[in-house]
């Protein structure tokens, strides 16, 4: 994924109010960046972690700077929740989604379900409607090992019965969790945060949901779908 911007390095000083993050930039300037991340992001919010941000000419913005990548143990680790979809929409024009074919229609954003919107609607060269949720995945306390979710989510638990009645109605329904870290190996869900999660998600790979996961590789400005990395389900 391109950033037209290049990325501003600094050390964290401080994370607040979720959506606020200090930063000492390499010149010392201290900035307030936004940070785009409504979890907990634990285990990232060290003081004097490098990060990365990205800076805004739009006037109209209060916060000139996004808090983008926090460096966590010598890996890069991608914060930015919006940039998700961008990632994996790329993936999917690209055809780096291997299960997806390579001959289709892409929607976003289509309603379904009980007034949610399902990430993406991929239409295939049969007609078949594939239904792609996204999910956005910082969290690793195991080396190697990425995990989901960093704090309890209703809305992740939604979204896979939600997910289950697609399959109900005879139609694919995929949950991909994006891995934005580039030292993962292995993924699972992390049921001491979320046991109801960790059950929904066994309901949903039962009923047939696809589970996809994948890291992201680092290379200067872009951040990219990288390799298809292993489920735990146990």
């Amino acid at each position: 994924m391109n950033n037209p911007v290049k990325f501003i390095s600094g050390r964290l000083i401080k994370r607040y109010k979720r959506f606020f993050a200090d930063v000492k930039l390499d010149s010392g300037e201290v900035v307030t960046a936004h940070c785009p991340n409504t979890g907990s992001m634990m285990g990232l919010l060290s003081e004097g972690n490098i990060v990365s941000l990205s800076k805004t000419d739009n006037e109209k913005r209060k916060l000139k700077y996004t808090l983008e990548i926090i460096r966590d143990r010598g890996a890069s680790v991608g914060i930015n929740t919006h940039r998700a979809n961008r990632i994996v929409e790329e993936a999917i024009i690209e055809k780096k989604i291997s299960t997806l074919g390579k001959k289709y229609d892409l929607r976003r954003e289509v309603k379904y379900g009980t007034n949610s919107r399902v990430d993406f609607l991929v239409t295939n060269k049969k007609g078949e409607e594939i239904f792609v949720e996204v999910k956005n995945v910082t969290l690793s306390k195991i080396k190697g090992i990425a995990e989901f979710p960093d704090a309890i989510t209703e809305r992740g638990s939604k979204h896979l019965l939600e997910l289950i009645e697609v399959v109900k109605k005879n139609k694919r329904a995929i949950m991909l969790f994006l891995v934005q870290r580039n030292d993962c190996k292995k993924f699972r869900i992390a049921e001491e945060i979320d046991p109801i999660y960790k059950k929904n998600i066994i309901n949903a790979k039962k009923a047939g949901v696809e589970i996809l996961c994948y890291s992201c590789s680092f290379i200067r400005n872009n951040i990219e779908l990288d390799k298809k990395i292993k489920f735990i389900d146990k």
